[in-house]
């Protein structure tokens, strides 16, 4: 644990802000633990469904068999086809689905917290225009003579994007405003560098094979983008865990962070950092799915409240829940034609987004 995170939480009892956040806690650990084992095992089953579902009819045993043999941990009598849908195409696509979920429902969370912004989402820093800029100047430009593939072009867009937020946020000041105010001049920056390529440089294939990836995609991903996705997941989780008595300060604004030991300017570089990253890991690998990480967090508040250390988790679980069967709804609804992840995201997040909006009208 951080030093900030240790000393927040030496003075927690000292101050009457922290221990409303911890009332929850002393009251609610039975429910939240329950919320984890439920949240994990309906996680679990949800893999194990969404795999089966598609026009290969495939059962749930069939699933636990090719999983067990490509672990080593038992033989599998299924024909090499069924094993390969199961193995090669349903199941990478299913868990990077789960860690896409739950990777932008954490930051979600921790944008909103950091910011006190309950409309603040992952990309409001401008790294899935950053993405989607670098995704058109490698497959349209041809950057890279086809040694750098579409996700490494959109990891490196995204990661300039959020360079240039610091840059001009830390030019502007380096308040809360100036970083969002920054977040927003960037993405509008790559969406209109994004639009201008394009349309002057861009064929008919190759504007709808864009298209089609910017509204979020996860067609065509293997095991080596869900191990990636995962790696990047874990270590950013952590990190937030780590900070979660610092988010729970940053609640009541910057002062009063200040007053409990936090160094504000310094943890809030490292938490921006830690989102951005991740963001843009999940960016580069399927595109830009929006709402979930606006949307879930005040769900998963509603039922864990406001401290970090239950929300985090739970929001994770909720997020690879929620986002497993969008994607499964969107592989299947139109078969065999594909309807884009984030066409169904936000087919669903709009009303939620009104209500979070209706919920919030009254905060200043």
């Amino acid at each position: 644990m951080s030093t900030d995170s240790r000393t927040v939480g030496k003075q927690a009892e000292a101050s009457p802000a922290a221990a409303r956040l911890d009332a929850p806690a002393r009251f609610g650990r039975p429910l939240v633990a329950l919320l984890w084992a439920g949240g994990a095992l309906l996680l679990l089953l949800s893999v194990a469904l969404a795999v089966t579902i598609g026009p290969a009819r495939i059962s749930v045993p069939d699933v636990w068999s090719a999983v067990a043999a490509h672990l080593g941990l038992g033989d599998s009598d299924l024909s090499p086809i069924r094993d390969g849908i199961i193995w090669n195409l349903r199941m990478p696509r299913t868990l990077l689905a789960a860690v896409c979920g739950a990777g932008l429902a954490v930051c979600g969370t921790v944008m909103q917290s950091l910011l006190r912004n309950p409309l603040a989402d992952p990309f409001l820093l401008g790294v899935s225009s950053g993405a989607s800029t670098g995704a058109v100047v490698v497959v349209v430009l041809g950057v890279g003579g086809g040694a750098v593939s579409l996700s490494a072009g959109a990891f490196v867009g995204a990661l300039a994007s959020f360079a240039l937020v610091l840059l001009l946020s830390h030019t502007l000041g380096g308040s809360t405003d100036r970083v969002v105010l920054s977040g927003v001049a960037a993405m509008q920056l790559f969406s209109a560098l994004t639009s201008f390529v394009v349309m002057t440089s861009a064929d008919a294939e190759q504007t709808r094979g864009v298209l089609f990836w910017l509204l979020g995609s996860l067609s065509g991903v293997g095991w080596s983008e869900v191990v990636l996705c995962s790696a990047v997941l874990a270590l950013c989780l952590v990190i937030c865990l780590a900070h979660a008595r610092t988010l729970d300060a940053f609640a009541f604004g910057q002062d009063a962070a200040a007053a409990l030991g936090v160094h504000v300017a310094r943890t809030r570089i490292v938490l921006l950092c830690t989102t951005a990253l991740l963001t843009a890991a999940l960016v580069s690998a399927a595109g830009a799915i929006g709402f979930v990480g606006l949307v879930l967090p005040h769900a998963a508040r509603a039922l864990t409240g406001s401290g970090h250390r239950r929300l985090l988790p739970v929001t994770a679980l909720a997020g690879a829940v929620f986002l497993v069967w969008v994607d499964t709804l969107a592989r299947t609804v139109l078969d065999p034609q594909e309807v884009p992840v984030g066409v169904v995201t936000a087919l669903i997040g709009v009303p939620a987004f009104v209500a979070v909006l209706y919920r919030t009208r009254s905060t200043p």
